[in-house]
């Protein structure tokens, strides 16, 4: 980005305003991560729904603040692998409810239907 001809970029001046804060690592950015591990941990015992939510929706916020910070807050690198996480977590817990309603659907279908009547009689 340069203002003018002949003047020197913005971006690759090395330079730094005294008052600008030093880059920090959004503390959003370690939570996404361990919920998002927590959600693909127990995404097959249906209960990885929550965490992977809660990941999602932080991640979400991190990013945002991130944006508005300027670039002085790190931890992109977290925030996508506690993403990827926390889908991957959702992804178990949809297979693991598509796994028992087919296990409920095929009891279901060889369960007899009615009052089981005794053989003698009519």
């Amino acid at each position: 980005m340069t203002t003018a001809s002949g003047q020197v970029s913005v971006a690759s001046s090395g330079l730094r305003h005294p008052l600008d804060p030093d880059p920090a690592r959004a503390t959003k950015a370690r939570a996404v991560f361990a919920l998002g591990l927590l959600g693909m941990l127990t995404g097959l015992f249906i209960g990885g729904v929550v965490p992977a939510t809660v990941a999602l929706q932080l991640a979400r916020q991190a990013r945002r603040e991130a944006y508005a910070s300027g670039g002085f807050l790190t931890g992109g690198v977290w925030l996508r692998r506690g993403e990827r996480l926390a889908w991957a977590g959702l992804v178990l817990v949809a297979v693991s409810v598509v796994v028992l309603v087919v296990i409920g659907v095929v009891r279901l279908a060889g369960a007899p239907w009615g009052h089981d009547y005794p053989a003698n009689m009519d």
